[in-house]
């Protein structure tokens, strides 16, 4: 779709929804403007969620689903609270956060009527607009013109991130390129699908291979792990296993080019692999971000082990690493960084929700993971490239709530209900 009918599109939609529109952008997009530090990091998207939601909640009812897990968790807390796990401050601060951040994207998918083929070309053309940033910001670079590779005159907690084999790693309007590699993934996913096809699939070539570039322009390992879960996601929704003869040494060819030729990528790769295998590191010469992951795997396990079935509760990962750190007495060096959202989702789900959280994460992708079918050619699509942006959160973003993630949820969730509709509706058209 060129950009003239996606201007056109969304003049179409009434002034509301171009609220709603503005407000979903700059929610998932705009996380380098920091309007204050303290209590907590309050950015400019959480105060678009505040200003939107009197309104929502004049508008739309609250599913009794909500007030269930609400209790719920706050019975957990409380608990922990007293017990000495967690405190008010920092329950309260995740509590909140998590619980307003879901229900802003309910209502948002409520006043599009659940529409997700509408918000996903949304998603899709933020996501191009952060990839054309990230175009001028490189280009910007090999030229000298530091305003244009250089966004702190703009954002505040943005700066470029020199390295890569092209002296800057394309980072955006995000405040690291993991950040950009991670919320851009969906969209890479389709660049990728839509680049395989004769006609393309929501994006044109050209948007695809802008978007692909810059996704690889990041020298994010955890960019070229999406690219990886990627191919294996297309594998299988288009019965691509036949051909694994020939797909298994083109992915073993690409993993050797970027652990040849990347440095950031075999650093980081076995460096973590080390620190994982050997539980020893070395201050100077291991890859700070893999002793990072690695001491708070250690926490993990061990709150683990103390709060097997149910966590110590939200937002009390970071006591857990005041007792259970390995890194304590090198602070200098900045390795508790992390100790509050664990350097990963899957950790700190585990540590903080315990064995019941373990179980729902995987229930919830399991039940809801949308398989291509004769009938679907739109919420396969959906489903698989929400599920790229998961699957990276869980293993290296542990913010629960950063970059929009519970937009995506509701993507994986509604696609997979409604394609199930649309086989339905199918199946009884043909029986009539």
């Amino acid at each position: 779709m060129s950009t003239l009918h996606q201007i056109q599109n969304f003049r179409a939609l009434s002034r509301a929804n171009k609220l709603v529109s503005i407000a979903v952008l700059l929610s998932i997009f705009i996380y380098s403007i920091v309007l204050f530090k303290a209590p907590f990091e309050g950015y400019l998207s959480y105060l678009v969620m505040l200003v939107f939601f009197p309104f929502f909640i004049g508008k739309f009812r609250i599913p009794n689903t909500y007030f269930y897990f609400a209790s719920y968790f706050v019975l957990i807390g409380m608990y922990n609270i007293y017990v000495g796990n967690n405190t008010p401050g920092a329950f309260l601060k995740i509590f909140l956060g998590l619980f307003m951040s879901y229900l802003f994207y309910y209502f948002v998918f409520r006043a599009y009527q659940i529409n997700l083929q509408l918000l996903f070309k949304l998603y899709l053309l933020g996501a191009y607009i952060m990839a054309v940033i990230g175009l001028i910001q490189l280009i910007s670079f090999l030229l000298g013109i530091t305003p244009g590779y250089d966004f702190t005159w703009i954002l505040n907690k943005s700066g470029p991130v020199l390295g890569g084999n092209l002296g800057i790693r394309i980072n955006s309007f995000y405040s690291e390129p993991s950040q950009f590699a991670i919320t851009q993934s969906p969209a890479a996913f389709v660049a990728i699908y839509s680049l395989l096809q004769k006609a393309p699939k929501h994006l044109s070539k050209f948007r695809s291979w802008i978007i692909l570039l810059t996704y690889l322009f990041t020298f994010s390992s955890l960019g070229y792990m999406g690219i990886f879960i990627i191919f294996l996601l297309l594998i299988f929704n288009l019965r691509l296993t036949k051909y694994l003869i020939f797909i298994v040494p083109l992915l073993v060819l690409i993993f050797n080019l970027l652990y040849n030729y990347v440095d950031e990528f075999r650093i980081r790769f076995d460096d973590t692999i080390s620190v994982f295998t050997t539980s020893k590191f070395q201050l100077g010469k291991s890859h700070g971000s893999s002793i990072i992951l690695y001491d708070n795997f250690h926490v993990t396990v061990e709150n683990f082990k103390e709060n097997f079935l149910f966590g110590s509760g939200l937002g009390s990962h970071s006591i857990a690493f005041e007792k259970h750190s390995i890194t304590k007495s090198i602070r200098s060096f900045g390795f508790d960084g992390n100790s509050q959202d664990a350097n990963s989702m899957m950790l700190r789900i585990i540590s903080e929700t315990g064995l019941f959280g373990i179980v729902l994460t995987f229930w919830f992708l399991f039940k809801f993971y949308t398989l291509k079918n004769e009938d679907d050619d739109d919420f396969w699509l959906i489903s698989n490239s929400a599920l790229v942006l998961i699957l990276l959160f869980l293993f290296r973003q542990g913010h629960y709530f950063i970059n929009g993630f519970p937009f995506f949820v509701f993507l994986y969730h509604y696609a997979h209900q409604q394609a199930k509709q649309k086989i339905l509706t199918n199946f009884e058209k043909a029986a009539q």
